[in-house]
């Protein structure tokens, strides 16, 4: 029970890291709301992380409540999921941003302050649809561990991940400085071929459960 619970903890905490990219969503916090003041910037951050945990705990929450509402299958779902986090992660690889997690803007649109926690930052940069995929995904019903047990490891991860996010923020300048634009890239490719590999996973645990 202890091995098979490590081990999803390591793989959820990969998963979420992964994805959150907080090294790699540093240099877009900044350029967003880098102008500010250090006070006016930990409340963006505080608020953009606590808004994209409260997003993606309510999806990996209610996540069966929304299957059999739709009458959307699990496997389907992880088919459906696999395909969007392999999206972002193919981006990440190509050293690019995908569209989901960053959307564009119109020639000459500014982000205004007061609301840049809540879009682009909460969501969807940190809660787009490849993290809210990826927490429904884990906080499935799993064979081997209770629904509940897993649930809550989902949530203590993501929370972590939100936490180590709203520190790289607000580190920001420094953490740029000092790792440098070239190894934040090749951390963010790094992310893009995990995320990748475990889109496949997903697609594959999809499929063998509808064969």
């Amino acid at each position: 029970m202890l091995t098979e619970v490590v081990s999803f903890s390591a793989t959820v905490t990969m998963g979420f890291f992964a994805i959150m990219n907080p090294i790699g969503n540093t240099p877009i916090f900044l350029s967003l709301a880098g102008t500010l003041s250090p006070p006016a910037q930990r409340r963006i951050a505080r608020k953009a992380v606590v808004l994209a945990f409260v997003i993606v705990a309510a999806f990996a929450i209610g996540g069966n409540l929304l299957f059999r509402a739709f009458g959307i299958t699990l496997p389907a779902f992880r088919i459906a999921g696999g395909i969007l986090v392999f999206m972002v992660g193919y981006h990440l690889l190509q050293g690019g941003q995908s569209a989901m997690h960053h959307p564009s803007k119109e020639p000459g649109e500014a982000p205004d302050p007061t609301d840049v926690a809540v879009s682009p930052l909460a969501t969807p940069i940190l809660a787009g649809p490849g993290t809210i995929a990826t927490g429904m995904s884990f906080a499935a019903p799993q064979a081997s561990l209770g629904h509940a047990l897993v649930v809550v490891i989902v949530l203590i991860v993501f929370a972590i991940a939100c936490a180590a996010t709203y520190v790289c923020f607000v580190i920001g300048e420094k953490l740029v400085a000092w790792i440098g634009p070239g190894i934040i890239k090749v951390i963010s490719r790094l992310m893009g071929l995990l995320l990748t590999v475990m889109a496949v996973q997903m697609v594959v645990l999809g499929v063998k459960a509808l064969s």
